[in-house]
């Protein structure tokens, strides 16, 4: 549905209901000032018909009591007088009577049947002369009630009628009075439609106060769509970097491996193939952690102790960090320490910590220690090292992406990797400060029993 429809649409049905109910108001309101007016006219009729009677003495109307009863506006008037003792004067016979007794000092109105239609009726009594006879003299006056309904119909009809055009002419209006405000819309709308798809900047197009609200979230929106291509670039253009250097020396190994004939040189050649390999692999792998934690938000948070999944890691990479005749010690937190998230990932985060010491620590790095505690209302996980170490002020390069402190083996995709899965985890990863080597520490909140 279009808003200029659903504009008209809120705005006419209300404006309806309250003309059907002024229409209402108008007919009732029709039909008391006609009983008011026809009553008026039925007093004003007995009043001269009285007195041409007094004044003929009960021989004949006057033309002009006659043309007044005959062109009455609610239709024929019948009339009836008496005079004193009762004896018949003038005028129709037989009269509507009332149902009750009315009071005799007052004109007095009542309904009544009069040869099978309904007639309105006023009986006034009066003291008069007629005859030399001085008495009570009445007067009863009657009309159709169906000629007084007409009338008020006929009202009530008219003034229906002109709310009807007002309401046709105000369905005009709105129809195109919502379409010349919803201009600026239109033109927003086309301004937008005729931007290429590389055009991300800020709308600047005029709008009315009620839209800008609107434009200024569209404006904001544009602005992080566009941060996040310039960041999904960058991480694209970083990445391809990354990839030539393994890319270049798995191809230079392969065409020189078929020319080899010596076989110690060979198999040394052929581990450096592999070696190669396996960094490449790695790089790959990692990229596409990197991406996945980054757009991957829908994966479902599972509730463990996060206890065992350390020891679970640290036996898998017991073998690896042995072989390299460093000591490699565990100490677990006494109580359980339950968390939500991805154990997967988590596993991966510490993974890296392990793996970023070994490849970093330098010669003289003779122990890795993990250790798992509580701290407040986190979970911290620690890693720490006797080696080279990472300075403090040094942390923030530590942690991008593709960035090492010195040349070396790595990607520099560890600890971004690292810090992403804490902060997909509502935790966070700092460098401690120790004097020797490094400490890094995770934390990740804790659930359930485990909060403080």
């Amino acid at each position: 549905m279009s808003l200029r429809l659903r504009l008209f649409l809120v705005i006419l049905p209300p404006l309806l209901v309250v003309s059907v109910l002024l229409g209402l108001w108008r007919f009732e309101a029709a039909q008391r000032t006609s009983e008011e007016l026809f009553d008026r006219s039925l007093l004003a009729a007995a009043l001269a018909i009285s007195r041409d009677v007094a004044i003929s003495d009960g021989d004949a109307l006057s033309p002009s009591a006659r043309r007044f009863i005959s062109d009455a506006g609610g239709g024929e008037i019948f009339y009836h007088v008496t005079g004193p003792g009762g004896y018949y004067v003038t005028g129709y016979a037989y009269p509507p009577r009332a149902a009750e007794t009315t009071d005799a000092d007052v004109p007095s109105y009542y309904l009544a049947t009069y040869r099978g239609e309904e007639m309105r009726v006023l009986r006034m009594i009066e003291n008069r002369t007629i005859d030399n006879l001085t008495g009570e003299t009445v007067v009863t006056v009657w009309q159709r009630v169906s000629d007084r309904q007409a009338f008020a119909r006929e009202l009530a009809l008219r003034a229906i009628v002109l709310m009807a055009g007002l309401m046709a002419a105000l369905a005009l209006v709105v129809w195109f009075g919502v379409q010349i405000g919803l201009r600026p819309l239109n033109d927003l709308q086309e301004a937008i439609r005729q931007r290429s798809p590389d055009d991300l900047g800020r709308i600047r197009r005029p709008v009315p106060k009620e839209v800008a609200g609107v434009v200024s979230t569209l404006n904001r929106l544009l602005g992080q769509v566009r941060d996040s291509i310039e960041v999904h670039q960058s991480f694209i253009s970083d990445a391809a970097h990354q990839l030539r250097n393994p890319a270049a020396a798995l191809l230079a190994l392969a065409e020189t491996l078929p020319d080899v004939r010596d076989e110690k040189e060979r198999s040394a050649r052929q581990a450096e193939l592999i070696a190669a390999a396996r960094v490449s692999a790695r790089l790959a792998n990692q990229l596409l952690s990197l991406e996945r934690l980054r757009y991957d938000g829908t994966a479902p948070a599972t509730r463990f102790d996060l206890n065992e999944l350390v020891e679970d890691v640290c036996s898998g990479l017991a073998p690896q960090v042995l072989s390299r005749e460093i000591d490699f010690a565990l100490e677990r937190a006494e109580a359980t320490l339950d968390v939500e998230g991805d154990p997967v990932l988590l596993g991966e985060a510490l993974s890296n910590l392990v793996e970023n010491a070994l490849r970093h620590g330098g010669n003289g790095m003779t122990r890795i220690k993990v250790s798992t505690g509580k701290r407040g209302a986190e979970a911290v996980i620690t890693v720490r090292d006797d080696g080279v170490g990472i300075p403090l002020d040094k942390a923030d390069i530590a942690f991008r992406r593709f960035s090492q402190l010195e040349n070396g083996e790595g990607t520099g995709l560890g600890l971004a990797i690292v810090e992403q899965v804490m902060r997909r985890h509502h935790g966070g990863v700092k460098l401690e400060e120790v004097r020797t080597g490094t400490c890094i520490s995770l934390r990740v909140p804790l659930v359930g029993n485990g909060q403080a």
